[in-house]
């Protein structure tokens, strides 16, 4: 595809979104038929023959591959939802859900994750966190409920074969639920990513200029061209999601963590309620925050959060390398392939950390292993 197909391509997908998100729902939760098999209070009715029932995500349900035997057994509270504090109290509810069921040996871990213990108090804040939050009018003009895609990305996306700008189908929509427009707010799609060198370098750096291949420039300028069209298409002419896209993401990313908190670790949940601690004032929030961190747990918090960076970073570089995704997605005919670079990959990462570790550096064998993403070894 050229570059202006490029852009109709965006443009076409990003209108399809925008015509889902106008819908609207009486409740958060998840679309069934009307006489789906479901107890008659877990059914909020809906018109043609619809309701609104339970949120069928894997993450309520402890259905996560892999997580079966780990975690404490589906969240008691699945929804549906008829208001956004009852929403929040099923968001908390997961999140202790999905604690493990057993005592784990902190030297299994590594110290960005906590302990369960640590994960118990940090839920405990973020309930009256959210409960604060919730009552500001901007959160609550941002959460309407809306429907989009919950997995918008191009190994999803049909397109005609004579004319790749004609979308012909979306798949994998079994995830699909009405959630808060905060919960979709900043969620940008492969095909819409921002470009990792602005254009506008590519104009004003010389050294750029040098490094860079045409291929390279061309698919730069690519990026920026979706990117900006699917943006101005979501926040600019899509109701629901402008006024979410607008607002500063530190007011609604604790949303997006308190229920998954033992998953993305405990040092992201934290740096979350620091974040909106430390500016609260400023974020024109009514009143006081709840968590108010101590000088030692801002110090311990520093270093935990150092390894949790360097955790993404080592994600996001494997995620560019072996071409793939945080759950390390690979299509069958690449999978051959893939297998050699990742064993590559990793063997170097180790041997990395040995010479690390033989320097007296604070990474070490068993670190670097815990820390690598894929279960392959």
């Amino acid at each position: 595809m050229n570059s202006e197909q490029h852009m109709l391509c965006t443009k076409a997908l990003s209108f399809a979104m925008k015509k889902i998100a106008y819908l609207d729902f009486p409740a958060y939760g998840s679309l069934y038929f009307a006489d789906a098999p479901l107890d008659s209070d877990l059914k909020i009715p809906f018109e043609q023959g619809f309701c609104v029932g339970p949120h069928c995500s894997p993450v309520f349900w402890n259905r996560d591959p892999g997580e079966h035997e780990l975690h404490r057994g589906p969240s008691p509270n699945c929804g549906p939802w008829k208001d956004l504090t009852s929403y929040c109290r099923g968001l908390v509810d997961t999140g202790f859900s999905r604690l493990p069921k057993e005592a784990v040996n902190d030297r299994e871990l590594l110290p960005h994750q906590g302990s369960i213990e640590d994960h118990i108090r940090l839920l405990n804040i973020s309930r009256e966190v959210i409960q604060k939050l919730i009552e500001d009018k901007r959160i609550q003009e941002a959460a309407t409920p809306a429907l989009l895609h919950p997995d918008f990305h191009k190994r999803n996306i049909y397109v005609s074969a004579g004319e790749p700008t004609v979308i012909t189908g979306l798949i994998d929509w079994q995830s699909t639920s009405i959630e808060p427009g905060i919960i979709y707010a900043r969620e940008t799609t492969d095909f819409a990513e921002p470009p990792r060198v602005p254009v506008e370098d590519l104009l004003e750096n010389e050294q750029y200029e040098r490094e860079l291949s045409k291929e390279q420039e061309r698919e730069l300028t690519d990026a920026s061209i979706c990117y900006q069209t699917y943006d101005v298409i979501m926040t600019g002419i899509t109701p629901k999601l402008r006024p979410a896209r607008l607002l500063d993401p530190t007011l609604f990313r604790l949303f997006h963590y308190c229920h998954t908190s033992w998953r993305v670790s405990a040092a992201a949940v934290r740096q979350e309620l620091i974040e909106l601690s430390a500016r609260w004032t400023e974020l024109r929030l009514e009143g006081s925050c709840p968590y108010s961190p101590t000088e030692a747990e801002l110090t311990q918090h520093a270093r935990d959060y150092d390894d949790f960076e360097a955790v993404q970073a080592l994600k996001s570089w494997l995620r560019d390398n072996l071409d793939t995704n945080s759950d390390g997605w690979i299509p069958n005919d690449a999978w051959d392939a893939a297998k050699v670079a990742h064993r590559t990959t990793y063997n170097d990462w180790i041997e990395t950390a040995k010479e690390a570790e033989a320097r007296g550096e604070d990474m070490t064998v068993a670190k670097a292993d815990k820390m690598w993403p894929f279960d392959a070894r």
